[in-house]
């Protein structure tokens, strides 16, 4: 398990791609890229503007409350365990096998905030990956090289657990 330490977690305050209002402002860009989303409300949204990602990764919650626009799930349907400032083994290998697999609706119980990070390294080269940025809107990032390099670096930051 790798574990985020508190001095560390103003560096994911930052969007990691671009920043947009709304989904809709994006949906011309999506193109036939496969397409990961993290976030109820962000899953919500697509499937509201009839867009089903090959993967969602959700967890009831949106902001830390529940989350009342709980998105439908598709595909095969994997729970697994993932405590609030981690990322765990049993999220990466659920990731590696959805990107593999999809569609893949993974429900998370704890937190699926940092799967974002584990999502992009397995995705594959010009994947699209979408997830929330609170009170802001929706953060937009082709998986490129950089992208890969940026989510290894952030890594670096995290603890490595036995637990």
């Amino acid at each position: 398990m790798l574990i985020l330490p508190e001095e560390h977690r103003k560096l994911f305050q930052e969007p990691f791609g671009e920043l947009h209002r709304t989904i809709e402002d994006i949906i011309p860009r999506f193109g036939k890229n496969p397409l990961y989303a993290v976030g109820d409300v962000v899953t919500h949204n697509l499937h509201k503007n009839h867009i089903l990602p090959e993967v969602a990764v959700v967890d009831g919650f949106t902001m830390r409350s529940p989350c009342s626009r709980i998105p439908a799930v598709r595909g095969e349907c994997i729970r697994i365990k993932n405590p609030a400032g981690t990322i765990t083994g049993e999220l990466e290998s659920a990731l590696e096998y959805a990107v593999t697999h999809p569609p893949v609706t993974i429900f998370v119980d704890g937190e699926e905030d940092l799967a974002v990070i584990p999502l992009v390294i397995a995705a594959p080269m010009g994947a699209i990956v979408l997830y929330g940025q609170p009170d802001e809107g929706v953060v937009f990032r082709i998986i490129d090289p950089e992208a890969k390099a940026t989510a290894r670096r952030f890594l670096d930051h995290f603890i490595r657990s036995d637990e």
